[in-house]
């Protein structure tokens, strides 16, 4: 019996080590992670720890756009590159819906802790800042297209949990969302550039999607393509509005606008230290990343 109960506890312990090797991100490899925690929807959590991890490492979260994936975004985007460069942690969500784009449509999604994509993005960055005793004072978002909409939503019903945020032809926060609470849902008003309102008005969108929030904001950078017929460029605008309101800036009399800044064809507008736009002339659907530039923003670099 003494034999039998020993074999038992040793078989046990070697399943019990294998599952959490299996569950332990591998530094260097893009790894699942699962059964993490509190999750609210069924998006998948990809996380890329570097090989060369700082001691108290800051986090971006990079979102990925329709049709993609984290995998996509993985491979498609500079982050796990510059990752090692900086030592920083990349969470890659991966969207649990049809067509993979993102809920930015339910109420869920747009209310601080309300049980949507959003909250459990959330909590995967709040999972990865306790794994890895994280900086919070490091913690980013970013994403394109679907991805770019996400990252308005999260920088305005997670305003605690970022320093900054970098949006790839997106949309206002809430400009997709659902008359009728629908999950994931299309806004052809919203997309086509027709969903049009006042910076303070937009800003109110923010503000409610986090009742009673006073404390600090993530600096928002914005780009958008003159060109781009997916998402139209008038959101270029209207997120400009929004933020610009957001944080009491002047949306008629931006700070500053230099031309072909950072590149030929782009010009910069500042409306102050928390809120800039990018605006790319004859570009489409969507501007690409400048992995450089978004380090800078964040202050790696």
């Amino acid at each position: 019996m003494r034999s039998l109960l020993s074999i038992l506890t040793s078989c046990l312990s070697v399943v019990s080590a294998a599952s959490l090797q299996a569950r332990a991100p591998t530094p260097g490899t893009l790894s699942q992670v699962t059964n993490w925690g509190t999750q609210p929807t069924n998006a998948g959590f990809y996380i890329y720890v570097p090989r060369n991890l700082a001691a108290s490492p800051g986090i971006i979260v990079a979102i990925h756009y329709c049709t993609g994936s984290a995998q996509a975004y993985y491979n498609g985007s500079p982050y796990r590159t510059l990752s090692e460069q900086y030592g920083f942690i990349v969470i890659y969500p991966s969207s649990p819906h049809s067509g993979t784009c993102w809920d930015v449509s339910s109420r869920q999604t747009l209310s601080h802790n309300g049980g949507g994509d959003s909250n459990t993005i959330a909590n995967m960055v709040k999972w990865t800042l306790s794994q890895y005793s994280a900086d919070a004072s490091k913690v980013f978002v970013t994403g394109s297209s679907s991805g770019a909409m996400m990252t308005n939503v999260m920088a305005a019903a997670y305003p605690e949990l970022f320093q900054a945020a970098i949006v790839y032809s997106g949309v206002p926060a809430g400009c997709f969302m659902s008359s009728g609470g629908g999950v994931n849902a299309w806004n052809s008003s919203c997309a086509n550039g027709q969903s049009t309102a006042t910076p303070q008005k937009w800003a109110q969108v923010v503000f409610d999607m986090d009742p009673g929030y006073d404390g600090p904001r993530p600096k928002m950078q914005i780009y958008h393509g003159s060109a781009d017929y997916t998402l139209s460029s008038r959101n270029y605008q209207e997120t400009m509005k929004q933020w610009a309101g957001v944080f009491g800036y002047n949306y008629d009399q931006p700070q500053a606008t230099t031309q072909n800044d950072p590149q030929s064809g782009y010009t910069r507008t500042v409306y102050g230290p928390m809120v800039q736009g990018i605006y790319a002339q004859n570009v489409g659907h969507t501007v690409p990343i400048r992995g450089s530039d978004d380090m800078k923003f964040f202050g790696f670099a």
